[in-house]
Order: structure tokens, then C-alpha cells, then sequence
């Protein structure tokens, strides 16, 4: 915060008698509260009626909403934050990882090929095996794995392993020979076929759109295994501290399992969804208009989302130049700009935000000069939100030029720090030095005048609001690892790192006047931690764990003592 020691300040709400003191209140005692209200910064005790706030403030002036049937809760000094918001996941994938072959964790080939043999063992044969979460990057040698070493412990069995960005998969030989891949197969659209350098045979890695050659011969998951890889996601979350998610991207299909889970109240957490567009789901979303705020201002779907490149990692985002370590390539865009113009004209009339994934820098600028093509197109007299609010998710590598049209453009950055702890190994030789100085430009950005929420993208990462916030703040590996040219001067402070999830998160879903600060009149969303992540030490962070997760001023998941 501005001032570490200062000290407590109470402003006196004006707060109507029938409110004092009523049954079914709950009064929080004894915190160690950051409100991220300017006018009242620290308090101590917090007052909930009917799902909201109605007192923030000192102990002594909360014995007022104390009384026979008030439910008080000893927080006894531990921190609480505004409830916590991820602004970018991917919340069936979160709920799948758990579900399926989780290869998270694999730091060598031999580690990944043990536990897919393991699944091998464990499954029919003939049937698919399906995983997610490898990466190459701490292999020795840090390569992609082959179809021929995944067919020499599943020779007959369709195999089919996604990394961990979710923009690249290797398949066996047996999976390529369903999908009809041969050396003759061309590459789709968006998407490429990696093949062996001397016989042009394909390796068995897929790139982006290249997955769905595989992928859409792999038998779909019914709608309970749906609904139960969202209700696992969701559990997950409400046990790290995050209170609502942003969700990035879902189909059609997505939409009865959630609700069937919202129905039957096995969902507490809050769900800002948003429809992949070109597609059906995004196309209802046009037609049919937002919904906003339903089952108790759980669920809001008002965004479209655009997939615009692949990732860094995969050398699938797009690139101005070629890739240092690759020259032969500068990755690729995967939506054609005429099929987006439309798209993002009707949006900005019917009141729908955008969201686009865009990581490479030249994904960066078609982007802005598509938003800002489509904003002048449709002025804000034909808008029906004049301040549209549209986003860019990731941008994680931005040319010198495009960095200030952000704010310029009244364009939200939505990033995920760990994004940049994890890439901090391969990064470098993908980009070469000196693109680095626009790699996760946080700190240029804001003062640039943009706007940043923050997320996590999980599952391609962790997901945990202590990575992400520990890396905003510290730029530096969970080990403490650094590296050369990495530009620690974009590290956030910790001020900065808790608007990304709380204040601006809120402001990235028109949420503002309902969420992101502790204050009277806002809906009582706090998240309980077990250390003060404001003032310990950057790698006491990672240790800091959730002890109660706090929706609508009901606990909804309390640490085990």
C-alpha cells in the first residue's frame, strides 16, 4: 500500500437502524482487512446483511450490528482481501486435468513416457488415452516428444497428449492413422503438422488448428462428465481463494452443464463466461443478447472470444520477424481478419464485449487495428455501451509502437503473470534480446496509462492466486531464478499486483459497483489469508495459503485446522 504504517481510519457510515443488529447478519472480527477503497484503506471488522456489505470498519463500532441472531466469525488477525477474481481460465479444462491423465510435473522424457505406459497399462485396449500438461521446456534435451516414442509403449492403443499451452498435442502413430495424417496431408489453416526434416514424414506434433485433424475423432464427453469436470474445476478454485473466474472461451455444449450445476446449487463461485466466436456459440450470444448477473449475480455471459494465434512455447504465436531460435518460421495468425470485421461491429452495437488471445507481437497489432477499425466504424452514439471495455488476453509481446495504443484505445490487458516465470526459459531464445523489452511489459503499460487485470490461464498454469501474485511482484521463478535481459523493472508493486485481481477485475466485467473493494453496498466477497501478503517477504508468498473463501458473506470453503 502508499503508506505500510498507517494507521487504522474509520469513515462512520450512515447506516439505517433496521440493519443494526439483525438476524441472519454475520459480523467478521479481528482482520487484518485491505479494502482497496481509497477513502477507507485498512479496517478491522466487516458487517454482511442479506449477501452484501454493510459495515466496514473497527471492532469496537461493530458491536453495533452484534445481537441475538448474529452470526460472528473471529478472523483472529488474519488478512482478508476483496474476494479474489481469475480473470482468465479455462474452467472445464481445470476440472478435466484433475479428472484425466494429469502430466503436469514430467521434467524429463523418461518421467513423461512412465506415466503415459502407466495409463497404457491401465486402459482397454484400442481405446483412447487422452492427457494434458507435458512440457518440454526442463527435458534434457528440451525437444518435442515423437509418435515413435510414444508408439513404443502404446503400438496399438489411439494416443493423444495435449501440452500444457493447449496449442500443441503429440499423437502416435495409431491416433494419426485414424485421423488419415500422411506425408501428404496438408497443413489447415491456422495450424501446422510438424514433419521430419529429411523424410517429411510427420513427427506427430500438431500445432493449433492442426489438433482438430486428431481431435475430432476422439469420442466427446457426455454432459455428465461435463458437468462433473466443471463442478471439480469449481471446487478447486473455492479452495485457493479466488471467489470469481473469467471464463476464456466455452461452447455451446458448455452451457447445460453449468447450468444443471448452478441449479443444484453445487456452484457458489461467480462465472463471467465468454462465447468462442467465429462459431455457433458466439453467434447465439449476438443474437440472443448478454445475460447478465443471473442465479444470484452468478453467472453473466456478455463476451465473445477470439483465438487470433498460438502460443510462444510451441512457436505458434504470431511474430513480426521469425523466431530467433526458428528462422524459418514467425508463427501464424489462425483467424482470417475479413471473418472477425463484422463480428466485432455487431458486437460493439448489441452492448457484447471482445476478448482476443493474441501473445505474438505482429497478433498484438492486427488486433488493435482491427478494434480500432471496428470503434470508428461504429461510433459511440450507435453503441449501445459507449466504453466497450474490449480486451486483449495474454499480450505478452508488444512492439514499442503498439504498447501506448492500449490505453489510447481504452483497451483492457488481460494477463496472467506466472506467464512470465514459466516462459522465462524459453523465451529468451525465442525471441532474442532485444524483443524482450517488450515481453510481459506490466509495469510499461500501466504507465502508459492501461489498464491490466490478471489471471491465470489455468490449466495451462497452476491456476494459484500466490504464483501469480508472487510473480507480478517478483518476475523471478518459484526457485528464485531469473535470467538474463529479463527486464526485472516490470515487476508490479504489491499495490498494483492486488487491483490486477480485485479493483481492475472487477472494472475488465462492468463489475465495479458491485465487486473488487470491501465497502458498504457491495456484495461480500472476501479472501482469507493465512500470511500478509503485503508485507512478508516475496518468497514467504508462495508458502501464504487460503484459510476461507467468502461469497455473498457465506463461507464456502474454510481450510482444514
Amino acid at each position: 500500500m502508499k503508506n505500510p504504517r498507517a494507521v487504522f481510519f474509520f469513515i462512520s457510515l450512515a447506516v439505517p437502524s433496521s440493519l443494526l443488529a439483525q438476524a441472519g447478519q454475520t459480523v467478521f472480527l479481528n482482520g487484518n482487512i485491505y479494502t482497496m477503497n481509497e477513502r477507507q484503506p485498512r479496517a478491522e471488522a466487516i458487517a454482511v446483511q442479506g449477501g452484501r456489505v454493510v459495515f466496514v470498519g473497527s471492532n469496537a463500532d461493530a458491536k453495533k450490528y452484534q445481537g441475538a441472531g448474529t452470526k460472528t466469525i473471529d478472523l483472529a488477525g488474519k488478512t482478508v482481501m476483496p474476494g479474489l477474481t481469475d480473470s482468465h481460465c479455462h474452467i472445464f479444462g481445470i476440472g478435466e486435468r484433475e479428472l484425466t491423465l494429469n502430466l503436469e510435473g514430467t521434467n524429463t522424457l523418461e518421467d513423461f513416457l512412465a506415466k503415459v505406459k502407466e495409463r497404457v497399462a491401465k486402459t482397454e485396449r484400442g481405446k483412447w488415452i487422452t492427457g494434458r500438461g507435458w512440457i518440454e521446456t526442463f527435458w534434457k534435451p528440451p525437444q518435442f516428444p515423437t509418435r515413435a516414442d510414444l508408439d513404443k509403449i502404446a503400438p496399438d492403443s489411439p494416443v493423444f497428449l495435449t501440452r500444457a499451452d493447449g496449442h500443441a498435442a503429440i499423437a502416435n502413430s495409431a491416433a494419426l492413422r485414424i485421423a488419415k495424417i500422411n506425408k501428404e496431408t496438408p497443413n489447415p489453416f491456422g495450424g501446422e503438422i510438424l514433419r521430419d526434416k529429411e523424410t517429411g514424414e510427420a513427427t506427430g506434433m500438431l500445432l493449433d488448428h492442426a489438433q482438430g485433424l486428431v481431435g475430432k475423432n476422439i469420442p466427446a464427453a457426455t454432459e455428465a462428465e461435463r458437468r462433473e469436470a466443471f463442478v471439480v474445476g469449481i471446487k478447486r478454485e473455492l479452495s485457493l481463494g479466488w471467489c470469481e473466474i473469467q471464463n476464456a472461451g466455452s461452447n455451446l455444449d458448455d452451457l447445460p452443464p453449468m447450468r444443471q450445476a448452478f441449479e443444484a446449487g453445487q456452484c457458489k463461485l461467480r462465472v463471467y463466461n465468454a462465447a468462442y466466436s467465429p462459431g455457433p456459440a458466439g453467434a447465439a450470444l449476438l443474437h440472443d443478447g448478454p445475460v447478465l448477473n443471473e442465479y444470484d449475480h452468478r453467472f453473466t455471459q456478455r463476451t465473445i472470444k477470439v483465438v487470433f494465434d498460438g502460443a510462444l512455447g510451441s512457436r505458434g504465436a504470431a511474430l513480426l520477424a521469425p523466431y530467433s531460435d526458428a528462422p524459418e518460421t514467425s508463427g501464424y495468425l489462425t483467424q482470417k481478419e475479413a471473418e472477425l470485421e463484422p463480428i466485432f461491429e455487431e458486437a460493439l452495437r448489441k452492448g457484447v464485449q471482445i476478448e482476443t488471445h493474441a501473445i505474438g507481437d505482429r497478433a498484438n497489432r492486427v488486433i488493435l487495428d482491427l478494434y480500432e477499425k471496428a470503434m470508428k466504424a461504429v461510433p459511440p452514439e450507435q453503441r449501445k455501451i459507449r466504453e466497450p471495455r474490449w480486451r486483449v488476453e495474454h499480450a505478452q509481446i508488444l512492439s514499442a509502437p503498439d504498447l501506448p495504443r492500449f490505453a489510447k484505445l481504452g483497451v483492457i490487458a488481460s494477463m496472467q503473470p506466472s506467464h512470465a516465470i514459466s516462459d522465462l526459459f524459453f523465451a529468451p531464445s525465442r525471441l532474442g534480446k532485444e524483443r524482450l523489452a517488450g515481453a510481459y511489459a506490466w509495469q510499461s503499460l500501466l504507465k502508459s496509462g492501461a489498464v491490466i487485470c490478471g489471471g491465470s490461464d489455468a490449466p495451462v498454469e497452476r491456476g494459484e492466486p500466490m504464483i501469480e501474485f508472487y510473480a507480478a511482484v517478483s518476475r523471478k521463478s518459484i526457485k528464485g531464478e531469473s535470467s538474463d535481459g529479463w527486464h526485472p523493472e516490470q515487476a508490479v508493486s504489491r499495490e498494483q499486483a492486488l487491483k490486477m485481481f480485485t479493483t481492475t477485475a472487477a472494472y475488465a466485467a462492468f463489475e465495479e459497483q458491485d465487486k473488487g473493494s470491501i465497502e458498504a453496498g457491495k456484495l461480500a466477497d472476501l479472501t482469507v489469508l493465512s500470511k500478509d501478503i503485503m508485507k512478508i517477504s516475496a518468497p514467504e508468498i508462495l508458502t501464504t495459503a487460503c484459510a476461507m473463501t467468502v461469497i455473498d458473506g457465506e463461507i464456502v470453503y474454510e481450510a482444514p485446522r
